[in-house]
C-alpha cells in the first residue's frame, strides 16, 4: 500500500514538473503543424516528423529545406548533426539512471529534449522511472497532438494568433529557468554567458547552422562545470 502511494507521489511529482512543457510544446507544435500544411507536405508525413524525429528546431528547419527543394539526403544529414546535443544531454544523465530497469531506457533516452533535459536536470533529487516516463510521455503526447491539430485547425485561425504561437517557445523557456534562477544566481551568470556565447557564434558565422548551437552547448556546459564545482568547493 506504501509502495502504491509512493509511486503515485512520484507520477504527481512529474505531472507538476512537465505542465510547462506540456504547455508550451502544444501551440509550437500547431505552428509547425500548420506551417508544413502551408509547405504543402501531407497530414501522415507531418505526423510521422513529430512523432519519429521528435525535434522542434529540426522540424522546422527540415521545413525551410523543403520550401528550398534541398534534397533528402542533406536534411537527414542537417537534422542529425543538429540533434547532436541530444547524444550530450543523454550522456550526462545517463549516471543518474542506472539503477533504472534496461528495458525502459531506449523510451527514456528518446524522450529527452532540450526542455525535458532541463526539468529532469533541475531536479535530479527526484529522478526516478516513474517521475521521467511521466514527463516524456506527456511531452511527447503534447507535441504529436499539437501538430495533428495545427494541421488540420490551424487555417481557420486569426492570422494574428497564428503569428503568435511561435511565443510559446520563448513563454515555456522562461517558465523553465525563472524558478531555478531565484534558486542560484550561478544558473542566471551561466544563462547568461550561454546566451553570449550562441550570440557569438551565430554571429561570426564560424560554423554552419546546427554546429553552432552544438559548440555553444560544449562551451557553456564547460563553463558551467567549473562554475557550478568551485561552487560545490566552497
Amino acid at each position: 500500500m506504501t509502495k502504491e502511494k509512493t509511486e503515485i507521489d512520484k507520477i504527481k511529482e512529474g505531472f507538476v514538473a512537465v505542465l510547462p512543457i506540456v504547455i508550451g510544446y502544444f501551440p509550437i507544435a500547431m505552428a509547425f503543424g500548420l506551417l508544413s500544411k502551408n509547405t504543402d507536405v501531407t497530414f501522415r508525413d507531418t505526423s510521422l516528423l513529430s512523432m519519429i524525429v521528435y525535434a522542434g528546431a529540426s522540424q522546422f528547419m527540415a521545413l525551410d529545406f523543403i520550401r528550398a527543394g534541398v534534397s533528402t539526403g542533406s536534411i537527414i544529414l542537417a537534422t542529425f548533426l543538429l540533434n547532436l546535443r541530444h547524444m550530450m544531454m543523454s550522456a550526462s544523465l545517463a549516471v543518474e539512471f542506472q539503477d533504472m530497469n534496461k528495458k525502459f531506457l531506449p523510451i527514456v533516452a528518446f524522450g529527452i529534449t532540450d526542455e525535458t533535459f532541463s526539468v529532469i536536470s533541475f531536479n535530479k533529487d527526484k529522478i526516478n522511472l516513474a517521475f521521467v516516463l511521466v514527463i516524456n510521455i506527456l511531452a511527447y503526447s503534447s507535441w504529436v497532438l499539437g501538430t495533428m491539430a495545427g494541421y488540420l485547425v490551424g487555417e481557420i485561425l486569426p492570422a494574428s494568433l497564428q503569428s503568435s504561437l511561435s511565443i510559446g517557445l520563448y513563454a515555456m523557456f522562461a517558465a523553465l529557468l525563472f524558478p531555478e534562477i531565484k534558486k542560484s544566481k550561478n544558473i542566471l551568470f551561466l544563462s547568461i554567458i550561454s546566451a553570449v556565447v550562441y550570440v557569438i557564434l551565430f554571429y561570426s558565422k564560424i560554423f554552419t547552422s546546427g554546429w553552432d548551437i552544438i559548440f555553444g552547448i560544449i562551451i557553456s556546459s564547460s563553463i558551467g562545470v567549473v562554475i557550478f564545482r568551485k561552487d560545490e568547493e566552497e
